[in-house]
């Protein structure tokens, strides 16, 4: 069938199939800004304009744009410039991983040829439809407003006479053109001649044995390549999860198994020329199972005489596979009973928190193929490039050299990206087929086969003196890791370390328990354990506090952590294993809950919840997290002077919209005494980038950045060694700054100039490789303080504001540090109040879709004030530390507790929906 559409104001003939949608079509004409997301459009990724109204290409049929202008964001632009909306994201730093940008701009853009002056309130309302899981929405507003305003070009100057000249500035991010104009590549966007499509059978049921499997017929089905079954291919143990060898986690997996463990387990592996014949492959498959009995909870999982999940004989890393138990760990600092029994208030409570879905725009995509020498290469949307190298030769019994994992652009992670997923089935295909094989999952999958939070139930018990002082506390976790142990223990284990020692009680025990349950894989997401501990321990503080008849702000001032403390819990827990006494360097917890409190006028507000229906509440939570795993984590960077005076800078860390390109590029022109422009960066290519461990653990801006300034100063020292001959003076008289060298002598030359008498008149290249580890993991702190509303007739919980004060030491980038502190704490509000995956009986997932599985919306969000509290980290690049994940942690708490505070009645499972309000309050 043919259509005629003009795109992007070129007049088309397109020849389309029954059942192309538009999205289907204009990516295979080439316009891959337009991105799948999900299949019924919601994500909003899919957008562009039909006749000038915004529509999902997703579920908008090809053959009804016959006849059709459409835009896309390829056209928004005019020979060469951005359009000025385009041009306000990216001076308001609302582009992160920009997956979903241009579908929101083009969406703003027919919103307002049509309502040329909204007030912000229309605005959000009308990007309902474009879901953003990076930004809290606050950035993204504040663009389309300046823009409305016609204040393009205003925003986010840099600060002169800083004593810093790139670093702490508030500079555009080096990618922020490519995100906003549809031009930067993720992985889908990548094609290779003769790409196979994969697809994956999964599991109908919950845990069963595959007695028979036959795939004659869907073998036999004209346009398959390839049929992979567990007869085909060996059974290799590894762990899934993306962390430093030797990983933690339990050698459990297998690429596919005779027996499957949660609805949405692999059964089998299908190529094909098209995604319809793969899909009619995978009907095609005949499985007979012996169905087993299940489990669903950490509860009954545990008991004895569960049913036994993984029974193999030669997994290995599990604590006890006989009892489900994958990990345990048990400490104690000081005498809990003694202080539990000098303690004049005791309080005990048990906190539930359920699964939540990281939801990143970009859904798991990989692709595999054979190069010219038939090496493999694998390109995939993962946070840890040479983790999945390595797992894979493992997994394949290939030699590393033989392998080349390349990172495009990532449309987010969040920590679900933190490992493989998708990246040995397709190179398992390709090995088979010797051709060129891709796998996106459709968001159904996505729900089922990427990870989610780990549920935990965490009973606490904590004491305190009559004067406020803690003195003893205690915390037991029970948390259930699902079908498979990736991250299990290390998660468990990081609510203990990254959770109880910012009250530094002399009486501490911890134990947690992890167990397999016949449930979806629970893995890493940003939080990583300290986002559950901080709603049970933050609720704990709280109710001390209404005990003793404490302000929550007193409280914690007067137990909070400070400069100098060494931490034994560090040492005793470490990341499941033994680590080191911490020492706390930099602190700025203090000023984060005075400047915190004064923002949001808590003095004004506590305990002030009114006589009406509606009852008002104002809570608070304070939170640390790390900057990388100290003597474990680790990364490299390269830096070449080019002969321009330009440098191109060579990083294995992962940007996954977090900015970090942007970030080790500040640093390197810091360092160099060069301009940002002045530094190209390539990251995450396993053959040309050096080492490093991946963007997880908040280690990048730590870590990375640190050996990016080690490099940098190494390059520095060369430059300056042979300028020294150019400018007639010692190398230690010489600096760099504004793109030159500077003698004390007074004689200077441009960088350009320096440059090219060393590459032309002393013949040699300046190319400097450094390393970098820590055997400190400084902790970022933040404090945060909710208002709510809570309509007691009716249950709802409206919060109204939230202010996040936060110290991550010296913002290298105080925009982007902003834009993570933001989207952090949206998640945690949703966490807190929406967000939860559900079950059936058979371990069914209820809600697998963004129509049941609520995240927020630009509509739903609160006034959001960001406060940058200021701290100089001695060990630090330039006095950074992290940022990405501490702030996630406090929303929850705080909002809980400003519901306790403004019901009267502590809500302790999650989420705190109407429903549970009113029962708390007896209504139910």
């Amino acid at each position: 069938m043919q259509i005629s559409v003009t795109i992007n104001g070129k007049a088309k003939q397109l020849t389309i199939q029954p059942g192309d949608t538009l999205l289907m079509v204009l990516r295979r004409e080439g316009y891959t800004s337009v991105k799948f997301s999900d299949d019924t459009g919601l994500y909003g990724c899919d957008t562009v304009l039909l006749n000038g109204k915004a529509v999902s290409s997703q579920i908008t049929m090809a053959a009804k744009a016959d006849g059709a202008e459409i835009l896309t964001i390829e056209g928004l632009s005019r020979n060469g410039e951005l359009h000025p909306l385009q041009q306000a994201f990216i001076e308001h730093g609302a582009v992160q991983c920009g997956y979903h940008i241009p579908g929101m701009i083009l969406t703003v853009k027919a919103f307002l040829d049509a309502h040329p002056n909204p007030t912000e309130q229309d605005v959000r309302e009308a990007i309902i439809g474009n879901l953003d899981r990076d930004s809290g929405y606050k950035k993204p507003v504040e663009a389309i407003m300046a823009y409305i305003r016609g204040d393009v070009g205003k925003a986010n100057a840099a600060k002169q006479d800083a004593p810093l000249a790139v670093v702490n500035q508030p500079l555009p991010k080096v990618d922020a053109v490519k995100l906003v104009s549809g031009k930067a590549k993720f992985t889908d966007d990548y094609d290779v001649p003769g790409m196979l499509v994969g697809k994956i059978l999964l599991s109908p049921h919950a845990h069963a044995r595959i007695v028979r499997i036959d795939a004659a017929k869907a073998r036999a089905l004209p346009g398959v390549h390839a049929v992979l079954t567990h007869e085909d291919l060996p059974k290799i143990r590894h762990t899934k999860a993306g962390q430093s060898h030797p990983e933690p986690s339990p050698y459990d997996h297998v690429i596919l198994d005779n027996k499957v463990r949660f609805v949405g387990d692999r059964v089998a592996l299908v190529a094909a020329e098209t995604e319809a014949i793969a899909a009619e492959a995978l009907r095609l498959i005949d499985v007979e199972y012996e169905i087993l009995p299940a489990v669903f909870s950490q509860e009954e999982a545990i008991k004895p005489g569960a049913p036994v999940i993984h029974d193999e004989a030669d997994a290995t890393g599990i604590r006890d596979a006989s009892r489900n138990l994958v990990g345990h760990l048990g400490v104690e600092v000081g005498n809990v009973e003694q202080g539990f029994a000098e303690a004049d208030v005791i309080v005990e409570n048990t906190y539930y928190t359920k699964p939540m879905k990281h939801a990143e725009p970009e859904p798991h995509v990989s692709m595999a193929y054979l190069d010219d020498n038939d090496r493999l290469v694998v390109v995939s949307s993962t946070q840890v490039p040479f983790h999945t190298r390595r797992q894979l030769a493992h997994i394949l019994q290939m030699p590393v050299g033989d392998i080349r994992v390349i990172k495009p652009r990532i449309g987010s992670g969040f920590g679900n990206k933190q490992g493989m997923n998708l990246e040995d089935a397709v190179a398992a295909l390709t090995l088979r087929t010797k051709r060129p094989v891709k796998i996106r999952y459709t968001r159904e999958e996505e729900f089922l086969c990427g990870w989610t939070r780990h549920p935990q139930i965490i009973k606490m018990k904590t004491g305190a003196k009559k004067d406020g002082t803690i003195i003893a506390n205690e915390m037991v976790v029970l948390a259930s890791t699902g079908a498979y142990g990736d991250h299990a223990i290390t998660v468990q284990s990081n609510v203990g370390n990254k959770v109880l020692p910012i009250y530094p009680i002399p009486n501490i025990r911890f134990s947690c328990d992890v167990v397999y349950t016949n449930l979806p894989v629970c893995g890493a997401f940003r939080g990583y354990g300290a986002t559950q501990g901080t709603f049970a321990q933050e609720g704990q503080i709280d109710e001390l506090a209404k005990a003793l008849n404490m302000d929550p702000v007193e409280i914690r001032q007067k137990n909070r952590i400070q400069t100098n403390y060494a931490d034994p819990i560090a040492k005793k827990i470490g990341e499941s294993t033994h680590g080191k006494v911490r020492v706390i360097q930099s602190c700025g917890l203090g000023e984060c809950i005075e400047q915190g409190a004064a923002a949001i006028g808590w003095n004004e507000k506590w305990g002030k919840p009114g006589d009406g229906a509606v009852k008002r509440g104002v809570g608070m939570a304070c939170s640390m997290q790390g900057s990388g795993i100290p003597g474990v984590d680790w990364g490299a960077a390269t830096i070449k002077l080019n002969d321009d005076g330009t440098f191109r800078l060579f990083v294995g860390a992962t940007d996954l919209g977090t900015g970090s390109d942007t970030v080790l590029s500040q640093i390197a022109a810091e360092t160099l005494g060069v301009k940002l422009e002045d530094i190209s960066i390539l990251s995450s290519d396993t053959d040309l980038t050096p080492f490093d461990v991946g963007a997880y653990a908040s280690s990048t801006t730590y870590i990375s950045g640190g050996a990016v300034k080690k490099a940098a100063e190494s390059a520095r020292r060369q430059i300056l060694e042979i300028a020294a001959k150019m400018l007639g003076d010692q190398p230690e008289n010489l600096t760099c700054r504004d793109r030159k060298v500077t003698a004390k002598n007074g004689k200077e030359a441009a960088m350009r100039d320096v440059a090219m008498y060393i590459v032309y008149k002393e013949k040699k290249q300046i190319t400097v490789t450094e390393s970098h580890m820590s055997e400190d993991s400084p902790p970022p702190f933040t404090a945060q303080f909710a208002e709510v509303t809570v309509d007691t007739d009716t249950g709802e919980v409206k919060v109204e504001q939230l202010v996040a004060a936060v110290d991550c030491g010296m913002p290298v980038n105080p925009v982007l540090a902003e834009g993570q502190i933001e989207g952090a704490v949206a998640q945690g509000i949703g966490y807190g109040l929406l967000e939860e995956m559900k079950f059936d009986s058979q371990g069914r997932l209820l809600n697998p879709n963004f129509d049941d599985y609520k995240i927020l919306t630009a509509a739903d969000m609160p006034k959001l004030t960001t406060i940058l509290v200021q701290t100089d980290e001695p060990t630090g690049p330039y006095g950074a530390k992290s940022v990405s994940e501490v702030p996630i942690n406090c929303p929850t708490p705080a909002i809980a507790n400003a519901v306790a505070a403004a019901i009267g009645v502590r809500i302790t499972d999650l989420p705190i929906t109407p429903e549970k309000v009113l029962k708390a309050l007896g209504k139910l």
